[in-house]
């Protein structure tokens, strides 16, 4: 079975994708959260951002044409950014760390 046939790369495609979507429209409004909704929001980003990593370490594992084409698509687009994978969620992680920081400093 090729990889995006598979039901369970689909279902945590869609469910990432959503609950994404869903988190960008929510941290439109971070300003005005209070502090524990700040803190609720940066877990669900960190929660995000570790299963975006397994999805992507599954593509990364495959032996399918198609995935090993996405990941080197990705490595080609962050390229142009000066930036690998491990690079961009490192300063994602760096983020959510400063956000978390703001946080001890109120």
């Amino acid at each position: 079975m090729a990889f995006f046939e598979s039901e369970i790369v689909q279902e945590e495609a869609r469910s990432l994708f959503s609950d994404y979507q869903n988190l960008m429209k929510l941290g439109g409004d971070y300003g005005k959260f209070d502090r524990e909704g700040k803190k609720m929001f940066i877990g669900k980003m960190e929660s995000l951002m570790e299963r975006y990593k397994v999805f992507m370490k599954r593509f990364e594992l495959s032996e399918d044409f198609q995935a090993k084409m996405t990941v080197e698509q990705l490595k080609t687009q962050l390229g142009q950014f000066g930036m690998t994978p491990d690079q961009m969620f490192e300063q994602m992680n760096l983020t959510l760390d400063r956000m978390k920081s703001q946080l001890d400093d109120s």
